[in-house]
């Protein structure tokens, strides 16, 4: 293995494991049958000022981290097989 194997390797592993932690820490929106039939009111405080709780700062987070671990993985596919 070369030092960049390991390098990425290493950053894929931390990326990972930070993207479960961000996920598990996340509330769930489970509503049951009810919620999916009446759906949720954009009316409260909370959902006009969704975007600025800790649960969207978490959810944007994680998609970042996903959108970063994707591109790891395709750099990391190609670096890997263009310099064998």
């Amino acid at each position: 293995m070369e030092w960049y194997e390991i390098v990425l390797g290493i950053f894929l592993i931390v990326v990972s494991v930070l993207i479960t932690v961000l996920v598990l820490m996340q509330k769930s929106n489970d509503n049951g049958l009810s919620g999916a039939i009446v759906g949720g009111s954009a009316d409260t405080f909370y959902g006009k000022n969704k975007g600025r709780t800790n649960e969207a700062k978490l959810a944007k987070i994680t998609k970042i981290l996903a959108v970063v671990f994707f591109i790891l993985v395709l750099g990391t596919s190609i670096v890997c097989t263009v310099v064998r």
